[in-house]
C-alpha cells in the first residue's frame, strides 16, 4: 500500500502564506515580534514565514527569526535516542516580545512543552503563540496551536511525514499507516518526534 499524500508543495505554500497573514493580524503588525523555529523542519518553516511577513510588511525587521533547540528539555530522553543538539539562535532578546514558536507537526504536545521550558530559560516573553503546519490531534498535554496550516485527524498508529525542499529535496506531506511505514514504534525522524506514534 502506498502512503497517502495529503499536502503538495502548493498546499504548503498557501498554508504558510495564510499563517503569515494570521500572525500579522493577531500581532497587529511586526512590532516586538519574534519567530522561533523548533529544529529541524520547524526552523525551515519559521524562516519561510518570516520571509512572507517581510514581503507583506516591507518595513518589518529582517531579524525577527531564529531557532530554539529543545533536545535537552525533552521528557523522553531515556526512551528515545538523543540527536545532536542544534544551536539556539535568537534575533535579540525575547523579553517583552511576542514569540511565535513554529513546528512542522503537533502531536502529543511534548515537544512544545519542552520548547516552553527552553524559552523560559532565555527570558520572559510578553506572549507565546504556536504555529504548526499540521495538527494531527492526540494531545497528551493541554496545548493548542494558535495558527494551523492543516488539521489532519489521524490514528495514533499512523505517521505524518513532512518533506521540505531545503532538507529532503522535495516537498509534500504524507500519512502512512503501520503497514506502509517501516519505522520503530516510538520514534519519528532522527530529529523530529511530534509526527510519530508515541
Amino acid at each position: 500500500m502506498t502512503a497517502r499524500t495529503v499536502l503538495q508543495q502548493a498546499d504548503i505554500t498557501r498554508a504558510l502564506t495564510r499563517i503569515s497573514h494570521e500572525i500579522l493580524e493577531s500581532n497587529r503588525g511586526t512590532a516586538d515580534l519574534v519567530i522561533l523555529g523548533i529544529p529541524t523542519r520547524g526552523v525551515i518553516l519559521a524562516r519561510r514565514i518570516a520571509e512572507n511577513i517581510q514581503r507583506i510588511e516591507p518595513s518589518a525587521s529582517s531579524s525577527i527569526v531564529g531557532s530554539l533547540d529543545v533536545t535537552m528539555y525533552r521528557d523522553d530522553l531515556a526512551r528515545n535516542p538523543t540527536r545532536t543538539p542544534a544551536p539556539t539562535e535568537l534575533p535579540g532578546t525575547v523579553d517583552g516580545k511576542t514569540v511565535v514558536l513554529v513546528d512542522d507537526v503537533l502531536f502529543s504536545g511534548r515537544t512544545v512543552r519542552a520548547a516552553l521550558d527552553a524559552l523560559s530559560d532565555l527570558g520572559r516573553p510578553k506572549a507565546v503563540r504556536l504555529a504548526v503546519l499540521v495538527d494531527r490531534g492526540h494531545r497528551e498535554l493541554p496545548i493548542r496551536a494558535d495558527f494551523v496550516g492543516k488539521n489532519l485527524p489521524s490514528a495514533a498508529s499512523e505517521r505524518i511525514n513532512v518533506h521540505l525542499t531545503e532538507i529532503d529535496g522535495d516537498e509534500y506531506v504524507t500519512i502512512d499507516s503501520p503497514d506502509d511505514a517501516d519505522y520503530p514504534d516510538d520514534t519519528d525522524s532522527p530529529d523530529d518526534t511530534e509526527g510519530a506514534p508515541a
